[in-house]
């Protein structure tokens, strides 16, 4: 058989044999709604299966950006997927959409089945994680564009809510409680500064072992996968306590709490307030930054950020700790004296 294709440096065989090891990782995310296998020329979910009566869908797409240097660096690649995954549907988990479907993008210079499976895997358990369906998704191999041991990830989700019951918080009001749930890590943000703090400043590879972080590689610390939110924030979801949601990515604190509050009103953070992951106060020294911009970069052990009423609180905790999940109260919502949305304060 011709193998001009070949030739010019991409593996059709190789392509087929991805396919071949990743549809028992895709049979893996099945739920309500998916229509068919992977293997089509798009994928199929039935919306009308699920019974919503006013469903407004919410879309969300992400990637990872250069944790993928690291992934690289320790050679392991199992658990990235996680990571893309979640920063999608974290995304819409925030304004009360549950994850419907998830497809996934993935460019490299070479085909390598077996590492491209471990991508995949990684992606599969974070929509079983989501409850979303892998429905699809695509493999562009690309010599020319990337080295043959480099690739890039990225994904796309949509999900579903009650347009009554969507989160946007519009209803955000002066004495609301903001409640903090933990983040599993760095997640995936800040890893262009994450990379030059530690392995450039620093001169840390990703098998130093710090007794800050309990003696662990440096590099798995790093690699834990991003928390998703999805299962957590369902019942908060189902018994209406939840105003406005803030998912902690890119722009930390600063930026993104903000993002759910109404003009006039600010969010008051006491710092202290919760433990601030050791992974941090190690950047942080790392890279010499100023502490309170590290608010402004990173997520400092808080993923999510939820603003509920006063009176309902303490009924949000308690759901919480029946689902085994940790919270802390970290301020209030208050008026704003001077148009800005977000003091910290010790």
């Amino acid at each position: 058989m011709p193998k001009a294709y070949e030739n010019a440096g991409v593996s059709v065989e190789a392509g087929y044999e991805v396919v071949k090891r990743i549809k028992s990782h895709v049979a893996r995310t099945n739920r309500p709604g998916v229509v068919g296998g992977i293997g089509g020329f798009g994928g199929l979910f039935d919306l009308a299966s699920l019974g919503y009566k006013e469903p407004v869908l919410i879309s969300g797409t992400d990637g990872v950006g250069t944790k993928l240097v690291v992934a690289k660096m320790a050679n392991k690649h199992n658990t990235i997927g996680i990571d893309c995954v979640a920063m999608c549907v974290n995304d819409i988990a925030a304004q009360g959409g549950q994850p419907l479907f998830f497809l996934d993008y993935i460019a490299c210079g070479k085909n390598d089945p077996a590492l491209l499976e471990q991508v995949v895997a990684g992606v599969a358990d974070g929509c079983v994680q989501a409850e979303a369906g892998l429905i699809g998704g695509e493999t562009a191999e690309m010599p020319g564009m990337y080295d043959e041991d480099e690739y890039d990830l990225a994904g796309f989700t949509v999900g579903v809510a009650e347009k009554s019951a969507i989160v946007d918080g519009s209803t955000i009001t002066d004495g609301d409680v903001l409640i903090g749930l933990p983040s599993s890590g760095v997640h995936s943000n800040g890893f262009s500064l994450v990379r030059k703090a530690l392995f450039e400043q620093a001169g840390y590879t990703v098998d130093t072992e710090l007794p800050e972080l309990g003696g662990a590689k440096l590099g798995d610390v790093l690699l834990t996968p991003t928390k998703i939110y999805v299962k957590t924030l369902k019942p908060l979801f189902t018994a209406g306590v939840v105003k406005g949601v803030a998912h902690i990515t890119g722009g930390g604190f600063i930026e993104n709490i903000p993002r759910m509050i109404p003009g006039g009103l600010a969010a008051d953070i006491q710092l202290g307030t919760w433990p601030v992951l050791p992974i941090f106060d190690v950047l942080e020294k790392a890279g010499d930054i100023d502490h309170k911009e590290m608010y402004n970069i990173f997520n400092m052990g808080i993923g999510m950020v939820l603003a509920v009423a006063k009176d309902r609180a303490d009924e949000t905790l308690a759901i919480l700790k029946e689902h085994d999940e940790a919270a802390y109260v970290l301020g209030s919502i208050v008026k704003s004296a001077d148009g800005s949305q977000i003091t910290l304060h010790d």
